[in-house]
């Protein structure tokens, strides 16, 4: 009898390892997926963030005006839902609907493509300093330095000023002047990771620098990389509305929600909904990324994982 029960056990303990090999595995990316969608915080901000991105897509189909047509025997009307321009007009009598739409064309691309530039310039000189460490990492470390002694915003209306107003400009002075914390963000993961033992031992493989840094360090250090960005957009966006506020953002007529609250902000007391409209979309859509990092950021983050 003794003899038989050790044997179903055996047999059971058996099936039960041929049915955890057999499931499913959760891989870090699939896994941080399911405790994305799982924080309610962050899924509502993954919602508002492909809201405004739709928005920004079919600007020309969902607009119901274009941006710069003026109706002269409408301007300066309040909100009214049943009327022909819900949202009022503004002071030219140009749809404020409308413009509100396409200014969301505007601050999507400022916020991604500022990263995309922080990104190509942050990580390239964190990676360099962290892997070579030595006299690379001291001399790329100072220039880092110097420019971390700037004032951002300051250092961006200053390019702004010398290369004039326009999208392209702004995406090129807020990316030059944002990728320091990136670069120090990379090199302090890169020099967490370069001795590590995966790493020493594609080293004594014979694998070239560049191999190890595109191939075995770099997929370690992008969950920190991903959040440090989707932080990143919602400053790059308040730093676009900030330029627009004081005239040296994007050039007329094309519209952006920080231009938009910043040219009647005086008229606040008399037509409230002109500056209201934009500014509650730029508080939106920051909250909305801000949420979403601090998801990704608990999501991706190793220790916060649960076992099974």
């Amino acid at each position: 009898m003794a003899t038989t029960g050790a044997g179903m056990t055996g047999r059971a303990e058996r099936a039960d390892a041929l049915i955890w090999a057999a499931r499913p595995h959760r891989t870090l990316w699939r896994d941080a997926l399911s405790r994305l969608l799982a924080n309610r915080l962050a899924l509502f901000g993954l919602i508002m963030v492909t809201t405004f991105t739709l928005m920004a897509i079919f600007a020309p189909v969902l607009a119901p005006y274009p941006y710069d047509k003026a109706d002269f025997s409408a301007v300066s009307r309040f909100p009214t839902w049943t009327g022909k321009y819900p949202l009022g007009t503004d002071l030219v009598g140009r749809d404020m609907l409308s413009r509100l739409i396409w200014g969301a064309q505007v601050s999507m691309l400022v916020g991604l493509g500022a990263q995309v530039i922080v990104f190509l310039i942050g990580v390239p000189i964190g990676a360099l300093a962290g892997y070579l460490g030595g006299r690379v990492d001291a001399i790329l470390m100072r220039f880092v330095d110097v420019m971390y002694a700037f004032p951002q915003l300051l250092f961006v209306i200053l390019i702004m000023a010398a290369l004039g107003r326009g999208m392209q400009n702004i995406f090129i002075a807020i990316g030059v002047t944002g990728w320091v914390t990136l670069a120090r963000l990379t090199r302090a993961e890169f020099l967490a990771l370069r001795e590590r033992d995966f790493v020493i031992a594609a080293r004594a493989a014979g694998a070239s620098p560049w191999r190890i840094i595109t191939r075995h360090l770099l997929p370690n250090a992008l969950s920190p990389i991903i959040v440090t960005l989707t932080f990143g957009i919602p400053q790059a966006i308040f730093t676009e509305a900030a330029l627009s506020f004081i005239g040296i953002g994007i050039p007329e007529p094309r519209p952006s929600w920080g231009k938009m609250a910043g040219e009647t902000q005086q008229y606040i007391t008399s037509y409230w909904y002109m500056p209201i409209f934009p500014t509650i979309l730029i508080a939106l859509l920051m909250l909305s990324f801000t949420f979403l990092g601090d998801g990704l950021r608990d999501a991706l983050d190793p220790r916060t994982r649960k076992r099974d």
